[in-house]
């Protein structure tokens, strides 16, 4: 059959693919379906996702399924785009054939000829403007070239692959690597738990799972440029305060930034739980690891922004402890010389305080 039909049911077919007497095996297709999340890019959206729904009607009611849509959500990535080329002649050239001449200028590998650079476009085989991704990986490593793909940008956007983007990942994975190293070289062991309940210590163990919370959220949404961009602070929170915390809080952090590579750069971060002493004890591979959880107490904040208002118009955000009482958040609001300029030396009829978020005062 063509595949446009295959390619339209084949997600109800899966559910059963042994079944030799029926498309698909009624209960077991019920239970399973519809698929939980959709991916790919927009021509998808437009075109597959269409021939899906209409094949889903037409087997619902020929009793074949009993479902209103396939797919439960649906996501559309962005695609990867690299400049193009052309030679002398018009032709289109890999990006290894065009190399900088000695005037600055690129200029074609295969016969020094002037190189015409294209605006970036998707990559496409017909255009040349592909990147061989052996000889990344040969390079680089696979995680590396996984690590700039994720975080480069919104995954819903287009990509930009550039060699200095890949270059940055890279020079991120040694930095990985260096800092686990540095810090076991210090860490003794009859030490490595110890606890000295120092303000960088706390602060270290606050960073460490405010960044388990976001990464979480991040990945289940997608956003996987952002959770990257949250594992890029903990680190540099990590060499901000890991000279001055305890021991007990230097590990779980570098613990964690292991745990929390390892969706988007599997291998270093199993050589990394590795170093870090485990996989031979009854921890064992990372990959076997559940998910790290953040520890609610850790993740909230001692003191949080409270806007301020005058009469209904924002005038100022103040700074309070967490659950701070009625009276002491009045107080602290009224003292604010942006409230006292917009109450211009009224007294204040009424203050009304929403806990944590609000304080309107009423002249």
């Amino acid at each position: 059959m063509d595949t446009f039909v295959d390619s339209s049911w084949y997600f109800a077919r899966f559910t059963d693919p042994w079944i030799k007497t029926a498309p698909t095996e009624r209960k077991v297709a019920d239970e399973w379906l519809p698929v939980d999340q959709y991916i790919g890019g927009i021509e998808h959206a437009i075109l597959h996702l269409l021939y899906s729904r209409f094949f889903t009607r037409a087997m619902t009611r020929v009793g074949l399924v009993q479902l209103d849509e396939p797919f439960a959500g649906l996501f559309t990535q962005g695609m990867v785009c690299h400049e193009t080329y052309r030679d002398a002649e018009g032709g289109w050239l890999l990006p290894e054939q065009v190399k900088k001449g000695s005037d600055g200028r690129l200029v074609s590998v295969v016969d020094g000829g002037p190189v015409e650079v294209g605006r970036s476009e998707k990559m496409s085989k017909s255009k040349k403007n592909v990147v061989d991704p052996t000889q990344i990986i040969e390079t680089y490593g696979a995680d590396t070239a996984r690590w700039f793909m994720l975080s480069d940008s919104p995954p819903e956007r287009d990509l930009e692959w550039t060699e200095a983007g890949v270059e940055g990942a890279w020079r991120f994975t040694q930095r990985l690597w260096r800092m686990i190293e540095a810090a076991l070289e210090n860490e003794s062991p009859a030490l490595r738990n110890a606890l000295n309940g120092s303000d960088d210590s706390l602060a270290l163990r606050r960073a460490t799972h405010k960044t388990i919370q976001g990464v979480s959220e991040d990945i289940e949404r997608f956003r996987f440029n952002r959770a990257v961009a949250r594992i890029y602070e903990l680190a540099n929170r990590v060499d901000e305060l890991a000279p001055s915390a305890d021991a007990s809080a230097r590990r779980e952090a570098l613990e964690t930034i292991t745990r929390l590579v390892s969706p988007m750069m599997p291998h270093l971060a199993e050589e990394l739980w590795q170093r870090l002493g485990h996989g031979s004890d009854e921890r064992g591979l990372l990959v076997d690891m559940p998910w790290p959880v953040p520890d609610p107490a850790l993740v909230r904040d001692d003191a949080v922004t409270v806007a301020v208002q005058v009469n209904g118009k924002l005038r100022a955000t103040i700074s309070l402890p967490r659950d701070s009482a009625r009276e002491a958040a009045e107080q602290a609001a009224l003292a604010d010389e942006h409230v006292q300029r917009a109450m211009a030396g009224k007294a204040a009829r009424k203050v009304i305080v929403v806990p944590n978020r609000i304080i309107n005062v009423v002249v």
